[in-house]
């Protein structure tokens, strides 16, 4: 399916848009009734949870999901979006038919109906949505380990950084300063993917702080 955009413009802000989500994905046939159980988005992709349940109240049976206890399924909705000279569009898709974009919540994922297909585009793009919320968030010093070389815009490349940031007006960005050169690199999320920490700043502050730390539980 393409691209649908609403000449209206009445899609203006973050709730019209969760709004008209909502709309899409709640609605009834002779038989089923289907109806929005979460929506989150990130960036501008829109991620959906629509349970889907049969008026007669009998199991449903279908290809790619198992049935839940009380005989609905629960599947996973994405919608591209982005404005074009005021007017709202978005471009929808199943999650069976394996998405680019790969970043659902995990308490999203967790709302959905199990796979029978092990191998399916759903299943593998399940556990891409997994991978992309394990990518860790480091803080400020840490110390980290690409897990492959980042080749930079000048041909070098970079693998050992640090965790810094420069100033952008009032804003602080996040960067990358090099092992070796000490030039700072910007670096996007998923180039993080397997990196690994050498040392942490909050560890490596004092004796004193680094026992403290070391007791203190993952929330």
């Amino acid at each position: 399916m393409g691209w649908l955009f609403y000449t209206d413009r009445r899609v203006k802000s973050h709730a019209d848009e969760k709004a008209e989500i909502t709309r899409i994905c709640s609605f009834e046939s002779d038989t089923h009734r289907t109806v929005l159980v979460r929506a989150s988005k990130v960036g501008s992709t829109w991620y959906a949870a629509a349970r889907v349940t049969r008026l007669d109240s009998s199991a449903i049976e279908d290809a790619t999901y198992l049935t839940d206890e009380d005989g609905s399924i629960t599947f996973a909705a994405i919608f591209l979006t982005r404005y074009d000279d005021g007017c709202w569009g978005y471009k929808d898709m199943e999650e069976s038919a394996g998405p680019v974009e790969s970043r659902a919540p995990l308490s999203l994922l967790a709302l959905l109906s199990e796979l029978k297909d092990p191998d399916s585009h759903a299943h593998a793009w399940r556990q891409r949505c997994r991978d992309w919320a394990a990518i860790p968030d480091y803080a400020e010093g840490d110390r980290i380990k690409l897990a492959a070389p980042v080749t930079l815009t000048d041909g070098g490349t970079c693998q050992v950084v640090t965790v810094t940031h420069y100033r952008c007006g009032r804003q602080k960005r996040r960067c990358y300063r090099m092992e070796g050169t000490g030039g700072l690199v910007r670096l996007s999320k998923a180039s993080l993917a397997g990196s690994v920490l050498l040392g942490s700043a909050r560890g490596d502050a004092s004796p004193v702080l680094a026992e403290f730390f070391s007791r203190q539980q993952p929330l």
